[in-house]
């Protein structure tokens, strides 16, 4: 049996008789015990305690900055009794989803999605791995990013088949029942993680003349357990560190930030609620932030092309016309950045538009040396305000 393949026989008989065996492989998932040491085989690091991110302490002040709605005049012990209720009545993963999770999430108006098969990206590995489901994940309307971008990096940022979904996800859950496993969810949390990084890293390299420049060391990305047979909230960050071989992958490093038990008491579970909203704000604007960047830079290299365009145009013009007024001929831009909470999904195909210059994380393109400088993203750029 392969490293990450469970393989089941059946024998059956021809026309003639003769007995026949059918080998069917299965994916490997979260729940075969080889699924760990295959992340760990391919630079992916579910238990790091050596190497934080650079902006850890910034994400642990944005996580523990208080929220008014979770103040006790706001969340009484009362609220709290209903929360461990519905904490006890949820038999079921998705009684966990329906019952206390919303209670922990809050209101937040951030898009966000769950149980969808991302099965629109590239594998992470060798191909062998189940897609991944994430049980709950924040992301970007699609009409947030422009249309070309989407076109282009759809295989890392648009993980679902229904494109309508949300976008460049940064930000994942996943909750177990009663009879749910911790280690499993952590597993999971880890994949979806590492998918959403690798998404960030593709996006912050878009148009940029040195691609291996994003490896800045910092996180973009956080990912979530919750585990209501014990309460227990833990949040951890996923970032990525260059490769250490041009022909390999970058390294992937989960750390873990928090843990709460959010059915102690009422104080324990504000300050795990806090953090969470925190946490998903935090990533919120990250997004936000690394959209505006490419959506600017892209109509940046159209500007470009349209000035060379229209300089070549008026040299011709001069050799053969003699000197003429020349009008712009700089082109609307597709696709506003619509960065407004109060974008809806839309449901129409992406199209290519006209082909730009893209450069990607390619393995074997990589500079053998180090790098030196950024993307022009500073390293403290987190001021979001509080959502629920």
């Amino acid at each position: 049996m392969s490293l990450s393949q469970s393989t089941s026989r059946t024998r059956s008989k021809s026309t003639r008789g003769e007995s026949t065996e059918k080998t069917s492989y299965r994916k490997s998932s979260a729940y075969h015990r080889d699924f760990e040491q295959h992340l760990i085989d391919y630079g992916i690091h579910p238990y790091n305690r050596t190497q934080k991110p650079r902006n850890w302490d910034e994400i642990q002040q944005k996580m523990a900055q208080p929220r008014p709605s979770l103040s006790p005049s706001k969340f009484s012990d009362g609220a709290f009794e209903t929360f461990q209720q519905a904490n006890e009545e949820a038999l079921t993963e998705a009684m966990v989803m329906r019952k206390p999770f919303p209670i922990i999430s809050g209101n937040a108006d951030i898009p966000s999605a769950g149980e969808l098969p991302f099965g629109n990206l590239k594998p992470l590995t060798d191909g062998t791995l189940i897609d991944a489901k994430p049980d709950f994940y924040d992301g970007a309307y699609p009409t947030q990013i422009d249309r070309q971008i989407r076109a282009e990096l759809g295989s890392y940022i648009v993980p679902s088949t229904q494109h309508q979904a949300p976008a460049l996800p940064n930000f994942f859950t996943e909750v177990k029942g009663p009879d749910g496993s911790g280690a499993v969810a952590k597993r999971q949390a880890c994949y979806d993680g590492v998918i959403g990084a690798r998404g960030v890293d593709e996006f912050r390299a878009y148009g940029i003349d040195k691609p291996e420049t994003v490896y800045d060391e910092n996180a973009y990305t956080i990912t979530s357990t919750y585990n209501s047979a014990t309460g227990s909230l833990q949040v951890y960050t996923i970032h990525t560190t260059e490769p250490t071989d041009p022909d390999k992958s970058p390294g992937y490093y989960m750390t873990q930030l928090r843990s709460f038990a959010m059915t102690d008491t009422a104080g324990s579970f504000r300050e795990g609620a806090s953090a969470f909203r925190n946490a998903r704000d935090w990533a919120e604007e990250q997004r936000n932030e690394l959209i505006i960047t490419a959506n600017g830079r892209l109509k940046g290299m159209g500007r470009e092309t349209s000035t060379l365009e229209s300089s070549a145009h008026s040299m011709q013009s001069q050799s053969t016309n003699g000197p003429t007024a020349l009008e712009s001929e700089t082109s609307a831009d597709e696709l506003a950045q619509d960065i407004s909470k109060g974008s809806s999904f839309s449901n129409k195909h992406l199209k290519r538009g006209s082909a730009r210059r893209r450069f990607r994380l390619d393995p074997k393109k990589r500079p053998k040396k180090g790098y030196s400088g950024a993307d022009g993203r500073s390293d403290n750029s987190s001021r979001c305000s509080q959502n629920g």
